[in-house]
């Protein structure tokens, strides 16, 4: 057991201080409250969003107000419990849950706080002050936040508990997926990690859809049954998909999507769409009655991902294609960005 005295002051941080302005520095470690515990992170997994920060100072409709510690995809092991005595005790390894629901000027379903109006996120921009994230060596993190890996899982493994959530989420709400055919749009680390859900989910067959072959070969190690190119629009509007989950966040995926749907099949809208006005043939969303539903963040399901990631019937281990140290995490960055080249990249604490 690690008390509190071995906790140090400073840490090392990976922080966007404005577009293209990224740095590894040391931080302070703040004093936990009661309700805290003091992680020391193994690993932390680089998230699309962190890669807005850094290229564009802003994710979406989050910008950068001051420097933020970036990271909400991590693993690590309590060294400080929180002295309330919530959550898991000193030694325990664990994953992060970042998300805080919070209610706000907008209604809600109740049993649905993904949805919360208020919901903050560990680095994020979306409020001011920002939401500090936890790549830090050492990460003062909320203890009901914290969940306890299964005995057996290894930090690696658990390193991509937070995306293949979003995922699994995803795929939740596509229905029923057993003995179906799925259409993914879109390979990168959250499409590879839907073809690896539905893959566990007994669908009938995986067609898997990216612009480039890196990705595509990912997708198919994950249990895709076919991969197509992007640009193959033909091919694509041919699978006639029961299920739909368009992963890519631009509109020539949705078009894709919408054409390669089958009549009266449904469409889950996973990547984040530019804001504004999106261009989309929706006359065959009326005249082939499809359902076009959105999928956001998740719930509780990352305590169902760690339990498959444990039990291995969620195979995850292609997702991950590049490990960097934490100090390096430029070099990490650049490559995370290099879609062609990577899947997920992992920091090393």
């Amino acid at each position: 057991m690690t008390d509190s005295t071995t906790v140090p002051v400073t840490t090392l941080g990976v922080v966007a201080h404005a577009a293209n302005d990224l740095r590894v520095e040391q931080i302070s470690v703040r004093v936990p409250r009661a309700h805290e515990a003091v992680v020391e992170v193994a690993f932390g997994g680089v998230c699309g969003s962190d890669l807005h920060y850094w290229t564009h100072g802003a994710a979406g409709e989050s910008i950068l107000r001051a420097p933020m510690l970036l990271g909400h995809e991590v693993v690590g092991t309590v060294v400080t419990a929180a002295t309330d005595g919530s959550g898991p005790s000193s030694g325990t390894r664990v994953a992060v849950h970042p998300a805080t629901p919070a209610p706000g000027a907008s209604r809600y379903p109740q049993d649905r706080p993904n949805l919360s109006p208020g919901c903050t996120y560990l680095g994020s921009a979306a409020h001011f002050p920002h939401t500090e994230g936890a790549f830090a060596k050492y990460s003062v993190l909320p203890s009901r936040m914290l969940r306890p890996l299964p005995i057996g899982l290894d930090f690696r493994t658990a390193a991509v508990a937070e995306p293949a959530a979003v995922a699994w989420h995803a795929v939740a709400r596509a229905g029923e997926v057993a003995g179906r055919s799925a259409l993914v749009i879109g390979c990168g680390p959250i499409g590879a990690l839907v073809v690896a859900v539905l893959t566990r989910a007994g669908a009938s067959s995986i067609t898997a859809v990216d612009v480039h072959e890196f990705p595509r070969r990912i997708a198919a190690e994950l249990g895709a049954t076919a991969t197509l190119d992007a640009a193959d629009s033909d091919a694509i509007a041919a699978v006639d998909a029961d299920v739909v989950i368009e992963c890519s966040g631009n509109r020539f995926g949705l078009e894709s999507a919408i054409r390669g749907t089958t009549r009266g099949g449904r469409i889950v809208m996973l990547g984040l769409l530019p804001t504004g006005m999106q261009p989309a043939p929706l006359s065959l969303v009326i005249t082939r009655e499809l359902e076009l539903v959105g999928s956001f963040r998740f719930n509780g399901e990352i305590d169902e991902v760690l339990g498959a990631l444990a039990d291995g019937s969620l195979d995850v281990g292609a997702v991950v294609t590049h490990i960097y140290p934490a100090d390096d995490a430029l070099k990490a960055f650049a490559v995370a960005k290099d879609s062609a080249a990577s899947g997920k990249v992992l920091l090393e604490f």
